[in-house]
């Protein structure tokens, strides 16, 4: 279905109608570009409903306008807009795309998700080398964080190479 503004859903036809029936029923609102019936796949009757596309959505507004309960073959019709064909698959869950339209969207996540990792780790690095670098300048003045020199060895083994050096 190419515009659901163009496509009229049908339902409530009798069995003995066909295709060349509803689009006679329907020829009067406007030009009528397509009619379908889908087909029951154990009987190979239609299922009791249909499609009717015009080629304007105004001529397909007044045929919803004049055919919606009127009768047909002594049923009363419902006519509304077709909605898009939908088929199970994507992030949608259904949706009125193929499974494989996801797919490139998915590997762009997935690439965006690799990227920010990245990223996070070398902010990481940076914030350990930074600490590190101002751990080694509180050591070389002589200003060394008590807490950090009874956990860490190599903070006390680092104060006590720089105060060789110095002397």
């Amino acid at each position: 279905m190419a515009n659901p503004k163009t496509t009229l859903y049908v339902g409530g036809l009798e069995e003995n109608v066909t295709e060349g029936i509803l689009h006679a029923a329907f020829i009067p609102f406007g030009d009528v570009k397509d009619v379908s019936m889908p087909l029951d796949q154990a009987t190979q009757k239609h299922r009791g409903f249909g499609f009717v596309t015009y080629l304007e959505k105004e001529d397909a507004a007044a045929a919803m306008d004049n055919m919606h309960n009127a009768e047909l073959y002594g049923r009363v019709l419902t006519v509304n807009y077709a909605q898009p064909i939908k088929i199970k698959g994507g992030e949608q869950g259904w949706a009125s795309q193929p499974v494989w339209a996801d797919a490139d969207t998915w590997f762009e996540r997935q690439q965006q998700e690799e990227e920010l990792a990245k990223l996070n780790a070398e902010h990481e690095a940076t914030v350990k080398a930074a600490e590190e670098e101002e751990r080694k300048l509180a050591a070389g003045k002589g200003i060394v964080e008590e807490e950090d020199s009874k956990d860490d060895p190599m903070v006390q083994a680092e104060a006590a190479a720089l105060a060789q050096q110095s002397t």
